[in-house]
């Protein structure tokens, strides 16, 4: 068992079976309008102008989240928002996603019930319309939620990485840092003695409480400006899942360019380089109008030596890397 599962009481997954389970699950997703939706081997989605977009994300109990500091609905919701954003970062409309979940024989039901709330409450306020279309139930040692996501280009062409030019603005859309502030709020506060995340620890310290946590746990990535920014001419774009810093280095390097922030933008050090907000990043010709909650923060200038620059001087491309800030504990 990889977790202690005491708040949530009732029959596990080793006693009800897959069946039940499943049963139980799927009955809370939503289901939005496949041609053909769970039951069969596949599910049958319409792609209107002949192609849709793909991507798969994968949340693991302990590098991703943990069972003290997140409910299964803030773990449903996480899964759930982090990759309509990818999907919305192509410029395109979430239309289905698929989940596979793998959980401890000792899980109880309650735990994947809630899942399956978070799935449709996040589906519901990011991407009305989409639905859960399929997926998998099996067992492991360790808790592990992962979700394929599809998406309608509604006859675009997909905004990529590559396609920033030197004079186009840069811009983003979204949150910066919040979920990077609340993460370091839940490690400080949100740990027994030994320093190992702790439940008791993060509701008597108030952590639980804090709105930064609250965007942690269940972030709001704003969905709608993906399309509304390929709508409106991005030569680039993409999900700012590891940090502004990291991802805006992917994005100058794909697009052979140097981003150069303006000395006036507002980015302390967290917006820069704390990850999980899941904002978009893009680059519009300079003469367009920014779409809906687009910000100007910068320039793509001729490449050079660096691939991000602050009112020109070399800013480190660091933030959220899995493999070198996971310490192991899985709370």
């Amino acid at each position: 068992m990889d977790a202690t599962y005491d708040a949530w009481a009732g029959p596990t997954v080793g006693e009800l079976g897959e069946l039940v389970v499943l049963d139980r699950i799927t009955s809370r997703l939503p289901t939005g309008s496949p041609l053909v939706g769970p039951g069969d081997d596949c599910a049958v989605v319409a792609a209107p102008d002949g192609r849709f977009v793909v991507t798969t994300d994968m949340m693991v109990h302990g590098p991703d989240f943990r069972w003290a500091w997140s409910s299964p609905e803030d773990v449903g919701w996480k899964a759930a928002a982090t990759n309509l954003s990818d999907v919305a970062a192509m410029g395109a409309v979430p239309s289905g996603l698929v989940i596979a979940l793998a959980a401890p024989q000792d899980t109880p039901v309650a735990v994947l019930e809630g899942i399956a709330d978070g799935f449709r409450f996040a589906v519901d306020a990011l991407a009305p319309g989409c639905g859960v279309v399929g997926g998998d139930l099996s067992t492991s040692a360790t808790f592990t939620v992962a979700v394929t996501a599809f998406g309608d280009l509604g006859g675009r062409a997909p905004v990529l990485r590559s396609g920033a030019r030197v004079g186009d603005v840069v811009a983003v859309s979204g949150e910066l840092g919040r979920a990077a502030r609340g993460l370091a709020r839940l490690f400080r506060d949100g740990v027994d003695a030994q320093g190992e995340p702790d439940r008791a620890a993060t509701v008597a310290s108030g952590a639980d409480a804090d709105p930064d946590v609250d965007r942690q746990r269940r972030p709001v990535p704003p969905i709608g400006d993906g399309p509304l920014a390929a709508a409106a001419g991005a030569t680039a774009m993409l999900d700012l899942s590891d940090g502004l810093a990291i991802d805006a280095g992917r994005l100058a390097r794909a697009s052979r360019v140097t981003l150069d922030l303006d000395a006036d933008a507002p980015l302390d050090e967290v917006a820069l380089h704390g990850g999980e907000d899941h904002g978009l990043l893009a680059t519009f010709p300079a003469e367009a109008a920014l779409p809906g909650g687009f910000r100007r923060i910068g320039v793509a200038r001729d490449r050079g030596d660096a691939d991000l620059l602050r009112a020109g001087a070399p800013v480190p491309t660091t933030g959220w890397d899995p493999y070198a800030d996971w310490d192991g504990a899985a709370g």
